[in-house]
């Protein structure tokens, strides 16, 4: 009977820790992508030629919500996860990766630096996945919900690469006051 009481208080515990994490990662995604206009709101980015596989503007922030709940609760299971030895340097590297996600958006919708933003990616990747790797050391459940956001990384270099591909100007494109056409 003590053990069934000490599964649900862990549960709860666990729970108390989602209830956190998950609200707080959604809030500073939400932060980055309102910090700049972006997709076809944003004149420079409407303006350039994308991939053909680029989802339509109402798929990113879908996308984006669901991998950023995905990431609260991989976060909630490691912090909840006292004892490991790995603990604090994967939630250390989590909050490494996700500064590194959060910078996207201003360095290439803001800034419009495709390289810059290429650059970032990279290093999203590799933070991102040096964090799924610790996060399998506690918890393998953790480390497998990270494993749709390391996909979305690989898709949205890729669509970022393609911008670079079909836009070699891009970063020196300023689009008009009024209209999304662009001056050179």
């Amino acid at each position: 009977m003590r053990e069934i009481a000490s599964k649900g208080q862990l549960r709860l515990a666990f729970l108390r820790w989602t209830v956190v994490t998950v609200p707080f990662v959604l809030l500073l995604g939400f932060l980055s992508a309102r910090s700049v206009p972006v997709g076809s709101v944003n004149r420079w980015y409407a303006a350039l030629v994308k991939s053909e596989l680029t989802p339509p503007d109402w798929a990113f922030p879908v996308a984006w919500s669901i991998l950023y709940v995905l990431l609260g609760i991989a976060l909630a299971m490691v912090i909840h996860a006292r004892g490991s030895r790995w603990r604090v340097p994967a939630i250390i590297m989590f909050f490494v990766q996700l500064a590194v996600n959060l910078a996207w958006t201003p360095v290439f919708f803001g800034l419009h630096m495709v390289t810059g933003a290429l650059i970032v990616i990279a290093a999203m990747f590799l933070t991102a996945f040096v964090t799924t790797l610790l996060f399998g050391r506690i918890r393998i459940a953790a480390a497998a919900l990270m494993l749709p956001y390391l996909a979305w990384i690989i898709f949205a270099g890729y669509l970022t690469w393609q911008i670079g591909v079909l836009n070699p100007q891009a970063e020196t494109l300023a689009p008009g006051a009024s209209s999304t056409q662009i001056i050179e």
